[in-house]
């Protein structure tokens, strides 16, 4: 997050300096809120990583749009369609599943299934705090503010938390450097572009995707297994985020 805001910094300041002045001097509360709600995504689901199998981390993580659709109910105040109360019942029944399959594992597993629970959350609120601003901003000023404000919250709590930010390997940097270039930059910063054009309800719809793919990785590279279980759960969630969308996608089709 600290090279992506790096990156950004100067073409924000050479290109959209008045836009990110304005921005942050008339939005400053939901700017700062959505900056600090992304650093707690990041804090919260990352460390499930530590706890719990990715492929459990990112199916709970996946259940961001049952959430984007209740807060588009309670804060938005938009009618919630009977189809979002069906498909929430369903996605949590997928994830009471996993977190039962992860009993067996210990506490461990389901601490980890938590704090992935918990940047779902996070996420959604940063989604939606994200389409009302870009109705009206610059995506470029709106990410470099957001950022910014998310690397200043996540050093600070790296360096509470004791972690050392700085002797790791080349290829440690690198890696660092790739995620910064490739999953913030393009993909982030892709989804939030998205925010101008479509419901977060209905984005939130192609971020189902990561579980399939992260789930691949782990088994290849990390030679990770979890248990059956989990799958089926994953399952039941994904079903139940679709119903939840269905209704959405509908709309924005026709």
């Amino acid at each position: 997050m600290s090279i992506s805001a790096t990156i950004l910094i100067p073409l924000s300041l050479a290109r959209y300096r008045s836009d990110t002045l304005q921005l942050i001097r008339c939005r400053t509360l939901p700017v700062v809120g959505s900056g600090i709600i992304l650093a707690l995504h990041f804090v919260t689901w990352i460390s499930s990583l530590s706890h719990t199998s990715v492929a459990s981390s990112t199916l709970l993580v996946a259940t961001n749009p049952v959430f984007v659709g209740l807060g588009v109910w309670l804060i938005l105040k938009e009618r919630v369609h009977p189809r979002l109360v069906t498909g929430t019942a369903v996605a949590l029944t997928g994830t009471l599943l996993i977190s039962y399959s992860d009993l067996a594992s210990g506490e461990h597993a389901l601490y980890g299934d938590f704090l992935a629970v918990t940047g779902a959350v996070a996420v959604s609120g940063h989604l939606l705090i994200g389409r009302r601003l870009l109705q009206d901003s610059a995506l470029i000023p709106y990410i470099t503010s957001v950022y910014t404000i998310a690397a200043v919250v996540l050093v600070f709590l790296a360096l509470s938390a004791g972690q050392n930010l700085f002797g790791h390997s080349l290829r440690d940097y690198f890696l660092f450097l790739a995620l910064a270039v490739g999953p913030q930059l393009l993909g982030h910063s892709s989804f939030n572009y998205s925010l101008k054009q479509i419901s977060p309800s209905v984005l939130a719809l192609v971020l189902l995707a990561e579980p399939v793919g992260a789930s691949l990785l782990a088994y290849f590279v990390l030679d990770e297994i979890p248990p059956s279980a989990t799958y089926f759960g994953g399952s039941v969630i994904i079903i139940g985020v679709a119903i939840a969308l269905m209704k959405q996608k509908q709309t924005v089709n026709t």
